[in-house]
Parts: C-alpha cells; sequence; structure tokens
C-alpha cells in the first residue's frame, strides 16, 4: 500500500508507522495549504477493548521544505498524552459519549502541537482533545458531531484535527503483491486469451471498510513558502512535504510499574513523501534504513529511481503486452522521468503551464505548486488527466496514485524526457481498477476532509 507495512522494522510498531501523506491548497480556504499525515494502519473497526490511538511515546512530525535542500525549514510536532479515569473497568466508555468531555469516556487522549523553524520554537497549543473511535450506535451516538467539535483552530489562522478517520486510499493489495496480477490484466492469463482491452475487470479494495488515525494540519500559505513567492512560474511558490515518527533511544522495562519506561534523544523510525516510494522501489534489504534518513539523503538511493524494478518485472509478467518498455529496459537508459516525478520535481518546459521543481537535489517529498489554485472540476489521474492541481502536484485524498504511479512505471512518462519514444498502448490504461468510488465512506467537502471513520459495531466486513 502507499506505505502501510512498508518495512521490516516499521512493520512491527504501527503506531509510528505512517500511512499516507497528503499535501494540497485547500478548496474551501485556497490562502491555506491543508497538510494530513495518516498513522496505524488497516484498523479493524471492531477493535476494542482497547481501541486505537496515537502513541503517547511517539514524535509524530510533518516537515516542509521551502528551498530545495531536502531538509525541513518548518516542521509541525504532535505529541500526544492519554489520561485514563477509572482503571477499575474495562471498558472504553460506560455509557454514551455524546461529547468530548463526556463523563462516561473513560480513555481520552490529548495533544500539542509545536511549530519549530530555524530561528524559532513556538508552542501552538496544548491539550487539544481528539475524538474518540467510531464504536457503535451506543457508544457514539452522533459520531459526526463528536468528530467536527474536534476541528479546532490555532493561533495564526491554523487548523488542527487529530483522530481516527475511514481509510481514504483504496488500493487493490492482494493483486499487486500477487506479482502484479492486476485484475483488469487478468485476462492475460486466461486459456481463451481473451484480450485485455475489453471489458476490464474491477480491482478488490482491500481497504473498504477499514480506519487510520489522521493528524491533519490548515497552514496559511504565507507560513509556508518563502518570501516573494509569487505565480506558478516561481520556484519560490514550490514547497516540499513529508511525514516523520520518531522514539526515544532507549527504552527500559520497569516490572513494578508495569510499564516501558523511555529517555535519551529521538530517533526517526518511519518516514514518507511519495506514496509507494519505499513500499514498491526501495528494496527489503534497504527499507528499515531508508526510514532512519531524512530526504537530503536520498541520493544514496537514486539507482532504485532510475532503474525501478517494477518497470523491469511488468514486460515478464505480461509477455508480449509491453514490448517497447522491455526495449527502454534493456536500453539501460535511467528513467530520468521517474527521477524528476519523485525526487526533483518537474521542470519547467516539460508540461505546459506547469513546474513544481525543487532544483536538482535528490529528495523524497510530496512537491507541491502552492500557486495553482485548486482544480473546479477535480480529476483522479491529477497531472496525468490535465488537472495540474493533483498528485504528481501535492496529493488529494482521492487521488489515484496507484494507477498514475503504475502508468508512469510502466513507460507513459518517458516522452517527456525523449519525445521519440512511443509508450506501449497498455501503458494508457494500466491500473488496479480501483477509482475514488471504491471507497465506502465518502470523502468530506471540508477539512479534514477524510471520511467519518467505519462503525466497530455496523461494518460490513
Amino acid at each position: 500500500m502507499s506505505s502501510h507495512r512498508e518495512a521490516p522494522e516499521i512493520a512491527q510498531d504501527p503506531v509510528a508507522d505512517s500511512t499516507d501523506l497528503y499535501a494540497f491548497v485547500s478548496p474551501e480556504r485556497p490562502g491555506t495549504v491543508t497538510l494530513i499525515a495518516n498513522y496505524i494502519p488497516l484498523q479493524e473497526p471492531a477493535g476494542g477493548p482497547n481501541f486505537y490511538e496515537f502513541g503517547d511515546d511517539v514524535l509524530y512530525e510533518i516537515h516542509v521544505d521551502n528551498n530545495g535542500d531536502g531538509r525541513a525549514d518548518v516542521t509541525f510536532q504532535f505529541q500526544f498524552r492519554t489520561e485514563l479515569r477509572d482503571p477499575d473497568t474495562f471498558l472504553y466508555n460506560t455509557g454514551p459519549i455524546e461529547s468530548l468531555d463526556s463523563p462516561n469516556w473513560n480513555r481520552r487522549q490529548f495533544y500539542s502541537v509545536t511549530r519549530v523553524t530555524q530561528n524559532s520554537v513556538q508552542r501552538l497549543a496544548a491539550n487539544l482533545p481528539c475524538p474518540p473511535c467510531n464504536i457503535g450506535p451506543l457508544s457514539t451516538p452522533d459520531y459526526g458531531l463528536l468528530a467536527a467539535a474536534a476541528v479546532l483552530g490555532l493561533p495564526g489562522g491554523l487548523r488542527a484535527f487529530a483522530g481516527q478517520r475511514a481509510e481514504g486510499f483504496y488500493v487493490d493489495l492482494g493483486a499487486i503483491f500477487d506479482l502484479a496480477n492486476l485484475r483488469p490484466f487478468e485476462q492475460l492469463h486466461d486459456q481463451y486469451g481473451r484480450d485485455i482491452f475489453n471489458k476490464p475487470a474491477l480491482g478488490v479494495n482491500t481497504t473498504k471498510y477499514l480506519n487510520v488515525h489522521s493528524i491533519a494540519l490548515q497552514v496559511p500559505l504565507k507560513d509556508l513558502v518563502r518570501r516573494g513567492a509569487r505565480g506558478e512560474a516561481d520556484p519560490r511558490s514550490v514547497i516540499g512535504v513529508w511525514t516523520t515518527a520518531s522514539r526515544q533511544r532507549a527504552r527500559v522495562w520497569d516490572a513494578d510499574r508495569g510499564r516501558n519506561i523511555d529517555s535519551g534523544p529521538y530517533r526517526q523510525v518511519s518516514r514518507l513523501g511519495n506514496p509507494l516510494v519505499n513500499e514498491v522501489l526501495i528494496p527489503l534489504g534497504r527499507k528499515d534504513l531508508w526510514n532512519t534518513l531524512a530526504p537530503s539523503d536520498d541520493k544514496l538511493f537514486s539507482s532504485y529511481f532510475t532503474s525501478p524494478e517494477l518497470s523491469a518485472l511488468l514486460p515478464g509478467l505480461y509477455p508480449g503486452v509491453f514490448p517497447h518498455l522491455q526495449s527502454l529496459v534493456d536500453s539501460g537508459k535511467p528513467r530520468s522521468d521517474i527521477e524528476a516525478i519523485l525526487l526533483t520535481g518537474i521542470p519547467p518546459g516539460l508540461i505546459p503551464g506547469f513546474q513544481n521543481s525543487t532544483g536538482s537535489g535528490l529528495a523524497d517529498m510530496l512537491r507541491l505548486n502552492t500557486a495553482i489554485r485548486p482544480s473546479q472540476n477535480p480529476n483522479s489521474l491529477g497531472v496525468l488527466g490535465g488537472d495540474l492541481a493533483g498528485y504528481p502536484n501535492g496529493r488529494r485524498v482521492f487521488d489515484d496514485v496507484v494507477t498514475i504511479e503504475l502508468r508512469a512505471l510502466a513507460g507513459l512518462t518517458y516522452p517527456l524526457i525523449d519525445p521519440g519514444y512511443a509508450p506501449d498502448a497498455a501503458a494508457r490504461i494500466v491500473t488496479d481498477g480501483l477509482t475514488p468510488a471504491s471507497v465506502a465512506t465518502p470523502y468530506l467537502r471540508g477539512f479534514p476532509y477524510l471520511g467519518i471513520p467505519h462503525c466497530g459495531f455496523s461494518n460490513p466486513s
């Protein structure tokens, strides 16, 4: 998936596992950028009695680079604390939770928000309440109101939310990790030789009825871009965004108290910029290292972008379907298109009227040209679909990043750097067969955008 359980070590630490990152100009507040970092993957809604929550011992951060060096110029830190009201009951709640300060809610969580720049550290807010998990009609009878009450204003025109949300990332995991057995293409394996271009099969959304935990922040543009940024062609309008989770270096089990004691400086254990990078491009033996490094170190991994393994595998998995891609792979030419999309941003001149370049430095970040206004007619294929406000220009919650990246890896974007290259016909249609309609809970029109989490009592799965 985008970054769910993508590396051996972080797969054992779900509360620190960053699953998806989003960055886009807010449609309802176009003077702001919305940043969303999701954690704690694959949540079964009926997850009691210990319902999901952020880690009190994890430092969550969203970083913004506005000068292209792959290092943070603005960082927002989020730290959580949990309050247990009655330790003598096994219940998460002892009655209906009808407000964020309900006495029936036994295990509550709060968080602080701190902004860090090169010149200052500013605590923006403390003791902000998270909403509960969506348990069921008796425990959380009006969950929408509870969640709305947890959308809070911060000084300087910021807004924040931290809590459970419906999983908005759609992907056919079962197909992708079965040797890329994409269901729209599975006819290729049929003994009757059915044509892949006729009646493609639909994908199966693995995450359809699952939840995640979101940290969402809406920030005025002026607080993120370099001073003087003006217009889409101005490189100062482009920011790079990534999220990290860190733990303190030392942990000791206190047998007398029955809990862990953490100490020492924080060490990064999870990182996410562009979707599917560590998941698909970085090899198993280096995934854990990737998670500990900053984007400024990504030159160490550049060969995995310029020679992506999946691009070399597709012609073998689908014989005869990607002959032009096979020739490109055999030529040994570097995939500078993939490098541009994921590591440097797309420079001016490759796509008319568009650029989101941060220079020549190689760094995995979501790159957002903040001067490009939200689309009035959004296309989930983003820039590939002619919608310059979508991925890889930042990432919106509904963008079909799986299809976009599959088509790029299949060679569809190679003409950006070699106009003489003709992509295979299949590169224009390759997909896992899912669309934004594949999610079970609709996205919200406004902040925090991801839908109401699935209810443990009513979840159809």
